[in-house]
């Protein structure tokens, strides 16, 4: 396994493949799903009956009890309470990998973080450089391409039926969770108008106690739910986008190494029982119940279409995710290969970290919550928002499937020699400890 250490985008463990595979089979689900209310939204809001569908994002439900500002839009409530579920999960899904997964391993864990956070770098610098021609305020956007949407990459493997090895989507997998970590951190940071450190300081109370219970194994939901809304109401108080409270709350639950039976390591713990529980309710009703109202976007024809094209928001969005994500992912991945002199394992080819590099431009539910957060939701320039990130999206996921179309067979080889049959022990060879 040495030898492993000096290669990029190794196999890794048995029980991580197991675990992604099985995470990227509901993310499938749920992609498939998004992009249905995607584009459901989308027709709704060019037809004849555009009109209902913006009554009913902007719609009020909810009030101000106790002097709490709740009276929210439907499109402000899937924004800021069902994308905190899908927070959630990434905060579980962060917290397992560091603690539990392969990425426990420094060494494994540098890459994919490195490549993380050049693949924000440079779409936000391109976003700046085009963005800067577009007047007054419009650079608030700088965070919108930076984000990766693994919902949407996921669903567009399961479109184009890639085989794509596990190194690779545990690569993309990793990408997209650190991404989502990233840019929640940004909006914590950037996009914070006003703080209530009051309510900051209150929402600390009921996340201890949730805490405390998780770490005692409560899994009673009459008490950790409570628990959770309170975080989530006060941490909206606050001015802190609510959606932090999610991973906050996700951070707090307890991950416990992998278990060892009959030879074949097994997950255990709380982290995996809420996992269970809340990815579904994420992937098949928060993130598209959110796609349902952020992706509705009025075209206005092709005049208004071609408008919207050419606005440099949009285009700096559209350059960011299409270009600006997969030159910052690959380069640095290619930079750290050159520096620390490993090579990349001898199943893969860098084209393909270049394929999977520009699947991660596919930016959708992190960057359209973003774009409503940088210049509200409804106004002119939201909307050039969500036909860029729809147009950069789109443009991302076709270049990517036909680039990786053509790897198809190369994959399919490997997928083969991934699968062999177990031995007695149920892992299979391809996975075992060498004797040398």
């Amino acid at each position: 396994m040495t030898e492993d250490r000096n290669r990029l985008l190794s196999r890794g463990s048995w029980r991580e493949t197991r675990r992604v595979t099985e995470i990227l089979r509901k993310e499938t689900v749920g992609g498939i799903i998004l992009l249905i209310a995607a584009a459901a939204a989308i027709v709704w809001a060019n037809s004849p009956w555009a009109e209902s569908y913006f009554a009913l994002r902007d719609m009020k439900v909810g009030g101000e009890p106790f002097g709490l500002h709740l009276n929210l839009s439907l499109g402000a409530w899937a924004a800021d309470a069902l994308l905190a579920i899908f927070f959630f999960v990434v905060g579980l899904e962060l917290k397992r990998e560091f603690v539990a997964g392969d990425l426990r391993d420094p060494g494994r864990a540098a890459m994919p973080i490195a490549a993380a956070v050049g693949g924000m770098v440079v779409p936000a610098l391109i976003f700046v450089a085009v963005a800067s021609q577009g007047g007054e305020g419009a650079l608030k956007g700088w965070a919108i391409p930076t984000a990766t949407d693994i919902a949407f990459a996921v669903a567009v493997l399961a479109v184009i039926s890639t085989h794509l090895p596990s190194a690779l989507r545990m690569f993309l997998l990793t990408l997209a969770v650190v991404d989502d970590l990233l840019a929640i951190t940004v909006i914590a940071v950037f996009y914070t108008d006003s703080l209530n450190v009051a309510a900051l300081g209150l929402s600390l109370v009921p996340l201890a106690i949730f805490a405390v219970c998780v770490q005692r194994g409560v899994q009673a939901w009459w008490i950790l739910i409570p628990l959770s809304i309170a975080t989530w109401v006060l941490m909206h108080e606050s001015g802190v986008h609510a959606t932090v409270a999610g991973v906050l709350l996700g951070f707090m639950v307890p991950v416990h190494r992998a278990a060892t039976r009959r030879g074949v390591e097994t997950d255990s713990g709380m982290a995996e029982y809420f996992e269970h529980r809340s990815r579904p309710i994420s992937a098949g009703i928060a993130i598209p119940v959110f796609a349902f109202f952020a992706a509705g976007v009025s075209l206005g024809g092709f005049s208004g279409l071609a408008r919207a094209l050419t606005d440099p928001i949009t285009l700096g969005i559209v350059l960011g995710l299409v270009l600006g994500k997969p030159i910052g992912i690959f380069l640095v991945t290619w930079t750290l290969s050159k520096l620390t002199r490993a090579e990349l394992d001898s199943s893969l080819r860098w084209v393909d970290v270049l394929g999977v590099s520009m699947l991660a431009g596919i930016g959708f539910t992190v960057s359209l919550l973003i774009g409503d957060l940088a210049y509200g939701l409804g106004s002119e320039r939201d909307e050039f928002v969500k036909v860029g990130v729809l147009v950069g999206s789109l443009l991302a996921a076709l270049l990517a499937s036909v680039l990786l179309a053509t790897r198809n067979a190369s994959y399919r080889r490997i997928e083969h020699e991934e699968t062999m049959d177990a031995d007695q022990d149920g892992v299979p060879d391809i996975y075992q400890p060498r004797q040398d």
